[in-house]
């Protein structure tokens, strides 16, 4: 009896200290009289049902002009929630090398596709990222640059079959974009002919859903190890199903032995990770040779399976919202359309390096309907020391601190964007984005930690656009949504359904 009242007394301790701990994390923004809403216990300002970015939204129009910053709580972490540029600018340009670390999950023992270089931090990060700056410039844009339009070609052969027989058809864009996106990656990031455009049952664009219906199913595992991700490394968490480990490292592995074996180069990137894995010198934009310590093979396979996830995710999203808002904007389309025809003829009809640079109006467009969707609408940095923000003592960011930039609320401000639902291009003319701050538009982040494949993913994007614009009329019917709908369930800001549109042939 002794015992059992013992154990009973040591378990209500435990449980009344760990309450009493987690309602002092609870008021943590209280006690430093912070601008802030009061948290529930175990979501935080998160909130059932919605997207995670949707709490930071209501703060941010809530809280601005009271300081630079709030206090947010990502479920049970106090977290800080910037509210003006100045401070924006600071965490990811000026004092970057207190904010450099995203402070994301990966588990490179137990699951080795989370340790890419969007997830890794500290010094594991800069060797990466030195190794990768040089597979984005401009040559290498250029060298992969008739495998997109290659695809492209077969991209508007697709659309042609559906519409064929009528003329016009009511085509399902978004699914189509994300097969023309895998066709691309698959070609660029493993060499790989995926044939996903004929076929949308094909490897590889099936185990690509699965990727997000995984981390959908799992949403409050992935919430738990971006606000634990110390604590769900220790107790070995994995976010990669085994299934699709399996797949994408056997892609990866044998991908690399049949060109080794073979003496295959191809101008992709991954003769690039090749390279990088055998220690060969690169070479960067402004021609120095640089040596750097090889990949192993795991942080071949993780790259490449962040090349394909980032890549044919959030271009064909974007490629999709682009297209949305195209079809309710005619006027914009029709526009759009004779630039492109312009651009065109001026290259004797075919789609050059050079051809896409020069289709200005076709960057504003994207740029403004990005502005609107950002595929990433949240950015996230960790302080790797205490910063003291202005000369008020209350508004210091402690070591160890999260630091969430809200970048959809940021794109919908109308002091910065004024009338911010109207989808207006003329916003991205040089002489308007001259008279903005560069932090205002952050769809690829800012500063040394920005997107590494930004370049190639408007590359592709942008040259998907061109041929569908050039070749196919969208416009609204009767199944399009009025409104978009966003999956609660996703880190990223993508629609839970399709997108519908009535395609004619121009």
């Amino acid at each position: 009896m002794e015992l059992l009242i013992t154990v009973f007394c040591g378990i209500s301790t435990l449980v009344s200290l760990v309450f009493l701990f987690l309602r002092y994390r609870m008021c943590y923004w209280k006690y430093r009289q912070i601008p802030h809403d009061e948290p529930g216990m175990f979501l935080g300002n998160m909130k059932p049902n919605t997207h995670q970015c949707a709490p930071m939204n209501d703060l941010y129009k809530k809280y601005k002009g009271t300081g630079p910053f709030c206090g947010l709580y990502f479920f049970m972490t106090p977290a800080v929630l910037a509210l003006d540029l100045n401070l924006v600018k600071k965490v990811l340009v000026k004092d970057f090398n207190n904010f450099a670390d995203r402070g994301f999950f990966s588990n490179e023992v137990d699951d080795p596709l989370s340790a890419h270089i969007v997830s890794l931090d500290g010094p594991k990060w800069r060797r990466l990222r030195n190794k990768f700056s040089p597979t984005f410039t401009s040559n290498k844009m250029k060298s992969v640059f008739p495998i997109v339009v290659d695809i492209g070609h077969r991209f508007v052969k697709t659309f042609s079959d559906i519409i064929s027989e009528k003329g016009s058809e009511i085509v399902e864009i978004k699914d189509l974009n994300a097969r023309f996106t895998t066709d691309v990656i698959g070609s660029c990031a493993f060499g790989i002919e995926c044939n996903s455009l004929k076929d949308p049952n094909a490897e590889f664009r099936k185990y690509g859903r699965s990727v997000f219906e995984e981390q959908n199913h799992h949403s409050l595992i992935i919430g738990f190890t971006r606000s634990c991700p110390k604590l769900a490394r220790k107790l070995r968490i994995r976010t990669t199903k085994r299934e699709i480990e399996t797949f994408f490292m056997g892609a990866a592995r044998d991908a690399v032995e049949y060109r080794e074996k073979n003496n295959i180069r191809k101008n992709d990137f991954m003769s690039t990770l090749i390279d990088l894995k055998n220690n060969k010198p690169i070479q960067t934009e402004d021609g120095q040779i640089v040596n750097t310590e090889g990949l192993t093979m795991e942080e071949v396979a993780a790259q490449a399976f962040l090349f394909w996830v980032a890549g044919f995710e959030t271009s064909s999203s974007a490629m999709s919202y682009t297209i949305y808002e195209l079809a309710r904007h005619v006027d914009i389309q029709d526009k759009l359309r004779q630039s492109i025809d312009e651009a065109f003829e001026k290259h004797n009809g075919e789609v050059t390096y050079e051809c896409l640079r020069e289709m200005q109006y076709l960057d504003q467009v994207f740029d403004e309907s990005i502005r609107m969707h950002p595929i990433v609408p949240s950015l996230q940095r960790v302080a790797a020391a205490d910063y003291q923000v202005n000369n008020d003592p209350k508004y210091k960011i402690e070591k160890g601190s999260m630091v969430f930039i809200p970048v959809e609320a940021i794109h919908y401000d109308p002091e910065i964007y004024p009338n911010p639902s109207k989808f207006d291009p003329e916003r991205f003319s040089s002489e308007e984005k001259s008279k903005r701050d560069t932090v205002a538009f952050l769809p690829f982040g800012e500063g040394p930690r920005n997107c590494v494949g930004l370049s190639f993913g408007k590359m592709q994007a942008k040259i998907g656009l061109a041929f569908l614009i050039k070749n196919f009329k969208f416009s609204c019917c009767e199944e399009t949504p009025e409104k978009l709908r966003i999956h609660t369930e996703h880190i990223l800001w993508v629609t839970d359904h399709g997108i519908p549109l009535k395609v004619e042939k121009v």
